[in-house]
């Protein structure tokens, strides 16, 4: 009689602890460094709630988000997208920019470039210092379009965004203008995603990888996600069109 009533009370306290066990791995985040490993919306918890961590509970820009899911689908693991939110958080509390270094974007290449990104946050007006006599938007990140002369620019050592433009910038070649240096100034290839369909345009691939120089449509166009470059071809999709040509 006594086995049998032992046997019941710990059948009882199991079935009441089960819940809470549940409870807290269901809490925890959790976060492999391939997300691609989860779903889509567990992908969103887990980037959001890294982004609530380090920014004190702050919630995460909606494109900014989607900015970050597209690039679990081109390859980014978690470290790296850790690594970008602390470097977005740092420059929006610190002039809106950063000089780029180790998590810098490179353009595919296998050397680093000096980044500062930028970020108009709630459209508001943002100068980021650069120490350059120009620059050029190397990536767009909101969903808002970045058009130069309209809501981003560069003048005496700084680059300014407004109107809800958020991107990354790279030193314009050349003494003024943002231009071109090099035999290489002149060659530039403009490709259209009509119908948001995908689209690929011939590029010489002796001029090395491509970079976005002027955005043309309303569309963000958003490296590895609306366009790219891959096995000597640059492609367009979801409504980018854009003039790209070489650093």
């Amino acid at each position: 009689m006594n086995r049998r009533l032992t046997i019941a009370c710990l059948t009882i306290l199991l079935a009441c602890a089960a819940p809470a066990s549940q409870a807290q791995i269901s809490t925890r985040a959790y976060a492999p460094e391939n997300l691609s490993q989860l779903s889509t919306p567990d992908r969103s918890r887990v980037i959001a709630q890294e982004y609530a961590d380090q920014s004190n509970g702050r919630r995460i820009p909606d494109d900014q988000l989607r900015f970050y899911l597209a690039q679990v689908n081109s390859g980014w693991g978690f470290s790296r997208i850790k690594q970008d939110i602390a470097t977005s958080l740092r420059g929006s509390g610190n002039g809106g920019g950063w000089n780029g270094g180790g998590g810098g974007w490179n353009g595919g290449g296998g050397s680093h470039t000096s980044v500062v990104r930028c970020e108009s946050q709630k459209n508001r007006n943002q100068t980021c210092n650069t120490g350059w006599r120009s620059a050029r938007l190397s990536r767009q990140i909101s969903g808002t379009q970045c058009v130069e002369g309209r809501n981003w620019g560069s003048r005496n050592g700084t680059v300014w965004v407004s109107g809800g433009c958020r991107a990354e910038f790279v030193e314009g070649r050349g003494n003024s203008g943002g231009g071109w240096g090099g035999g290489n100034s002149n060659y530039s290839v403009t490709c259209s995603s009509n119908n948001n369909r995908q689209q690929t345009c011939a590029w010489e691939a002796r001029r090395g990888r491509p970079v976005l120089l002027q955005q043309l449509s309303g569309s963000a166009c958003m490296e590895g996600r609306s366009w790219g470059y891959t096995n000597g071809s640059l492609w367009v999709s979801n409504g980018c069109r854009a003039r790209f040509g070489v650093r």
